[in-house]
């Protein structure tokens, strides 16, 4: 059809050449009139540009189907899930003792190394012994004294008791010496106990460690003189080492049942182990358990004390450390989980775009729960086995088709 009207046009051109031809030979004036009625060349050629162009496109095809996006959905997974929890733990010694003399005196020589390990009974300070030492020389003396005149009232007794028998001399003088007798047994036994003392006072002279653990800086020096008040320093007791957290009332209302359970039990079992993580972000080799609960709520903060032991065979948590514990408190039964990144959240209100058995793309409202590592616990609003898009949903629509590439959770989820 295209290709007929073409040749119409040229035909038509041809005829109106010929015309022209004839009327410029027999009647100029009419060339001239009809020239400006006549189809200039600019126009044929644009009409006959127009007709090809037509006749290009004379069959044309259908427009190409969109294809369906691909995105990648996960399934619905129920199983049992721990849920973790976390708390701020001060780290404090098993036992802290305060090293103090029991006598008051001066420092003569620091025996211990500041922040080294000591052993139970080493000697960390020792005080200038000689003025108890001179008190125990005059107990021992006093103490010979006694005993001389014990010896002698001994001998009055054995002597005088056959002659009283006999009446050769008063029973009154038997009972004298008798009775100086246990006067002077009785001047032993205190002249032995002063010894004791002095003796006690000179051993006191060595300020020993009361525990095994690390000591700390020494809080007096060579030359001062101390007594029975004053701190010398502090030796902890650090393997096992307690961390000390705190849970909020509402949260021991939810495991009382459980933490009392323990309460009774000398070394308490049964309970979730602790992970400790340190200050540098690492996880502490070593799991702790659970070994106590204060008596009383805090009434500033409303919080109850927990305190937790772990082994510390290295020595490396130090009393005053912070960190962070963890542990699963308690177990979902039949949680069913969903990735997080699959999860939208709109005001408040959260979703999820769900792929039917169709393809299509519905979104669904949905309660959500605790996280769990890279998963969420939906509550309600999915079954098990059930699809949700986990990429790609900026690239679908409500009631689309759509390819599914399939997706697992990711270790931790």
């Amino acid at each position: 059809m295209a290709k007929k009207s073409i040749a119409e046009l040229l035909t038509l051109q041809g005829r109106r050449v010929c015309e022209m031809d004839i009327l410029r030979h027999r009647c100029p004036v009419a060339v001239r009139s009809l020239h400006c009625r006549a189809v200039s060349r600019p126009v044929l050629a644009l009409l006959l540009a127009t007709v090809s162009f037509a006749a290009g496109c004379g069959k044309t095809n259908a427009a190409p189907a969109i294809p369906a996006p691909e995105v990648e959905v996960a399934s619905v997974v129920q199983k049992d899930v721990p849920i973790f929890s976390e708390w701020v733990a001060t780290l404090d010694g098993y036992v802290n003792a305060q090293i103090q003399p029991q006598v008051t005196g001066y420092i003569i020589r620091q025996t211990y190394k500041e922040g080294s390990f000591v052993r139970k009974g080493q000697i960390l300070f020792q005080i200038d012994p000689r003025p108890f030492q001179a008190v125990l020389d005059q107990a021992n003396a006093q103490l010979a004294q006694s005993q001389a005149q014990l010896a002698k009232t001994a001998m009055d007794v054995d002597r005088d008791t056959p002659l009283a028998k006999e009446r050769a001399i008063a029973q009154s003088q038997l009972d004298n010496d008798i009775q100086a007798n246990r006067a002077t047994k009785a001047a032993v036994k205190a002249a032995e106990a002063q010894v004791e003392q002095a003796q006690l006072n000179v051993e006191f002279t060595n300020v020993k460690s009361l525990v095994d653990g690390i000591a700390g800086i020494a809080q007096v020096q060579i030359g001062n003189l101390v007594n029975p008040t004053t701190v010398l320093t502090s030796v902890s007791q650090i393997n096992p080492i307690k961390a000390y957290f705190s849970i909020s009332e509402q949260e021991y209302l939810h495991y009382a049942e459980r933490i009392n359970a323990q309460t009774q039990k000398e070394i308490p079992s049964g309970g979730p182990p602790f992970d400790l993580i340190l200050a540098d972000g690492s996880i502490y080799p070593h799991q702790g358990t659970g070994l106590l609960t204060n008596r009383q709520v805090d009434t500033t903060t409303g919080s109850i004390q927990i305190v937790c032991s772990f082994p510390n065979p290295h020595n490396i948590l130090r009393p005053g450390q912070f960190g962070r514990l963890r542990a699963a408190a308690e177990v979902r039964p039949g949680a069913l989980l969903v990735p997080q990144k699959a999860v939208s959240e709109l005001q408040g209100a959260y979703q999820l775009a769900m792929v039917g058995s169709d393809n299509k793309v519905s979104i669904r409202p949905v309660r959500v729960g605790e996280r769990v590592g890279q998963a969420w616990i939906i509550e309600s609003g999915v079954k098990p086995g059930e699809l949700v898009i986990v990429e790609g949903l900026q690239k679908v629509q409500i009631g689309s088709m759509v390819k599914i590439k399939q997706a697992t959770l990711e270790k931790g989820e």
